[in-house]
């Protein structure tokens, strides 16, 4: 078997302090869930909005929202069950950092807007599968650990469309991107939520 070329992210590890938050406060966890899952469908289609030439990025980002929307659906029936309302999105600053660093002329913006969705995908994989680890109740643990091979296999499609993108550069400019994630992760209050 191929390995994914998640693998080729170095993103640093979640300490064990952001698990404990996030348990604390499972409510908080699922609404905020429920909106990076939504955001992540819309920022598929906006790469579909800006790139419209490539087929390729096309085809892979449809079926990704379409991923993603479902995600929504999943996340909301859970939700459901636990009886909790959603709640409004007060944005994510995370994700807004990272944005920063995208570069503004093509092709770099388009490589940078790639690798930023990896990082991101990446990192709601490694903590779904934290929390699916964790949870006591066995359907939300077992939804937690699809959606954490689902991100896998996300970050591994915006890896792939980098790599073709840019073949030459790609990868140093993903652990460039790796290294940001991680100074905004050691600068930022832990919370209960996904990123």
């Amino acid at each position: 078997m191929i390995p994914p070329l998640a693998d080729a992210l170095p993103l640093v590890p979640t300490g064990p302090r952001w698990l404990e938050v996030a348990l604390a406060d499972l409510d908080a966890v699922h609404a905020d869930h429920l909106h990076c899952e939504r955001k992540a469908a819309q920022s598929a289609l906006s790469l579909i909005r800006s790139y419209p030439e490539r087929a390729d990025l096309v085809r892979e980002m449809a079926r990704l929202a379409h991923d993603e929307t479902r995600h929504v659906i999943q996340v909301s029936r859970l939700m459901q069950k636990r009886e909790q309302p959603a709640a409004y999105d007060f944005g994510d600053d995370y994700a807004a950092a990272l944005r920063e660093h995208i570069r503004k002329g093509e092709p770099a913006r388009l490589l940078d807007r790639l690798l930023v969705f990896a990082v991101i995908e990446g990192r709601s994989a490694e903590r779904l599968g934290l929390l699916a680890g964790a949870l006591e109740d066995p359907d939300a643990a077992a939804l937690y650990a699809s959606l954490a091979d689902a991100e896998v296999r996300h970050c591994d499609i915006f890896l792939s469309l980098a790599r073709d993108a840019s073949p030459d550069t790609w990868r140093a400019r993903a652990e460039e991107l790796a290294a940001v994630e991680a100074g905004i992760l050691r600068d930022r209050t832990i919370v209960a939520r996904i990123h």
